[in-house]
C-alpha cells in the first residue's frame, strides 16, 4: 500500500525579494547560499546539502539575529534534512523554533506559518504521533484555504495527508470525503491524467480495500495505473507499488491467475531496473 502522506517536505527559498531590491551584502550572500543549498538538494547530494543549510543557519543567526525570518527559513531547512534522514528529535525543535518564529513575524495566518505547520505534521505522523500531528495540519489547512483559495493544490496535498492519519487510525469516516476533495481539487487544478491524480485514486482506493468495499476500489486502483503508464512509461519502476496493490486485490478477492499476472508485470519492471 502506497503512503498516504505525499511527500513534500518544503524547504523554503524565500529568496527574500525585499532583500534583493535592497541588494545588501549580507542578504545577498545568504540568498547565495540557499541557493547551493536548493541546487545540491535538487542534484540528490543530500550530505553536502546538509552542510550548506547549516551553513546557512549559522550565518543566519550571526548576520540577522535568533529571530529572524532569515534563520526561520534556515532552520526549517536544516530540520527538513534531519527528517529526511529519520533523525526526528533534531528536526522537530527546529521546525518548532521556525513556526514560533514565523507566527511572531509574518502573522498566524501567513502561507509561510502553514507551510512550517504542515512539514511538523509531516513528523509527527511519520512518528504515529497523530495527536500531535491533527491540529498542525488542520492549521495548515485553515491558513491555506484562507490565503490561497479553497481550491488550490497546496490545499489539496493538505487534505490528503490529514486524511491519511484519519486514515491510520482506521477513522474512515473523517477519511474518505477529505480524501474525494482533494482529488477533486487535483483533477481541477492539473487535468485528469496527471501523476499527483493517480496518487490520489491510490490512497483512496487503499481505504475502501481496508474497508472491504473491493468492487469500489477496483477501478480507482486502476485508473491509478492508466494515468501512471501515460505518464511515466509502461517500464517505470513507480508502476511497482501500483501494480502490487492492484495484484493485492484480485488475490484477496480470489482472482489469483489475473493476480499473477500482474505481479510478473511488477517483477519484469523490477528486474529492468536491476540490469
Amino acid at each position: 500500500m502506497i503512503s498516504k502522506r505525499f511527500r513534500i517536505l518544503i524547504f523554503i527559498f524565500l529568496c527574500m525579494q525585499l532583500s534583493i531590491v535592497y541588494a545588501q551584502d549580507a542578504d545577498a550572500e545568504w540568498t547565495n547560499i540557499n541557493y547551493e543549498f536548493m541546487q545540491l538538494h535538487q542534484a540528490g547530494k543530500f550530505d553536502q546539502a546538509m552542510v550548506v543549510a547549516q551553513k546557512s543557519l549559522e550565518f543566519a543567526e550571526q548576520r540577522f539575529g535568533p529571530d529572524s525570518i532569515h534563520v526561520a527559513t534556515s532552520l526549517n531547512n536544516v530540520a527538513g534534512m534531519y527528517e529526511r534522514k529519520s533523525e526526528f528529535s533534531k528536526a522537530e525543535p527546529l521546525y518548532k523554533r521556525s513556526l514560533a518564529i514565523n507566527q511572531a513575524v509574518l502573522g498566524s495566518s501567513h502561507p509561510n506559518v502553514a507551510i512550517i505547520a504542515h512539514n511538523l505534521a509531516g513528523l509527527y505522523a511519520a512518528e504515529a504521533d497523530f495527536g500531535k500531528a491533527e491540529p498542525l495540519y488542520k492549521q495548515a489547512l485553515q491558513i491555506r484555504e484562507s490565503a490561497l483559495g479553497p481550491d488550490h493544490p497546496e490545499v489539496a496535498i493538505t487534505l490528503n495527508n490529514l486524511a491519511g492519519i484519519y486514515d491510520k487510525q482506521s477513522n474512515y469516516r473523517e477519511a474518505e470525503p477529505l480524501y474525494y476533495r482533494s482529488l477533486k481539487i487535483l483533477v481541477k487544478v492539473h487535468g485528469a491524467d496527471h501523476p499527483s491524480v493517480a496518487t490520489s485514486l491510490n490512497n483512496l482506493a487503499a481505504l475502501y480495500v481496508a474497508t472491504g468495499n473491493y468492487a469500489t476500489a477496483e477501478p480507482l486502483y486502476k485508473r491509478s495505473l492508466i494515468i501512471m503508464t501515460k505518464a511515466l512509461g509502461p517500464n517505470h519502476p513507480a508502476l511497482v507499488t501500483n501494480l502490487k496493490n492492484l495484484a493485492a486485490l484480485y488475490r484477496a478477492t480470489n482472482r489469483d491467475e489475473e493476480a499473477g499476472l500482474i505481479e510478473n508485470q511488477a517483477a519484469r519492471i523490477l528486474a529492468l531496473q536491476r540490469r
